[in-house]
């Protein structure tokens, strides 16, 4: 969940969202779903396929007949790359092509989580910091933080647990974290 390096608590990357675009458009989605046994696709409930690969990665993909990929799931950039290049190569083969290839990769969202180790006193966060925080304990058991620079939500839990999203790079959710761990520090439960 968390990596911890000589007492410095670093966040783990959990998902990574991306679209991706294909240099083909107009895909025969029920001639991919009847080819491809890793997929689903009803058109009555939801426009776009579900596609998912367990090699080299975990990670699933909604294919659209534009061409347009939705992936996620990866852990990285760099796996979104290697994914998006094997949802092509699985395109190209349920559709007996072969110069189906991936024009573009866009990251939209990185997920990071980490247990700090100590409990959160959440009501006392939120009305030191009522300009960043909310916190509804009777919709929500956690209380979101955002941070600016680099722009980044927080899911603050009571536990110690915390989920940073929204972020466009790891980098976003590591330095978020480390803007925001010594406030949370101060803010430990008695």
């Amino acid at each position: 969940t968390s990596t911890s390096t000589s007492s410095v608590l670093i966040p783990s990357i959990v998902n990574v969202v991306a679209t991706a675009v294909l240099t083909q458009s107009n895909l025969d989605l029920d001639k991919l779903n009847k080819k491809l046994s890793n997929s689903q696709y009803d058109p009555k409930k939801h426009s776009a396929m579900t596609l998912r690969i367990k090699e080299p990665l975990r990670v699933t993909a909604l294919v659209f007949r534009s061409g347009k990929l939705v992936i996620m799931g990866a852990k990285s950039a760099e796996d979104v790359n290697v994914a998006a290049k094997s949802f092509a190569s699985l395109i190209n083969k349920g559709l007996g092509e072969k110069n189906i290839k991936v024009k573009e990769v866009h990251v939209h969202n990185v997920v990071g989580r980490v247990d700090v180790g100590f409990r959160i006193a959440l009501d006392r966060l939120k009305n030191d910091h009522a300009a960043y925080a909310r916190y509804d304990p009777e919709s929500f058991p956690g209380l979101t933080y955002t941070v600016t620079e680099p722009d980044v939500v927080l899911l603050v839990f009571h536990s110690g647990k915390i989920v940073l999203t929204k972020g466009k790079t790891k980098n976003d959710i590591l330095t978020a974290f480390k803007k925001i761990f010594p406030t949370l520090q101060r803010f430990k439960a008695a």
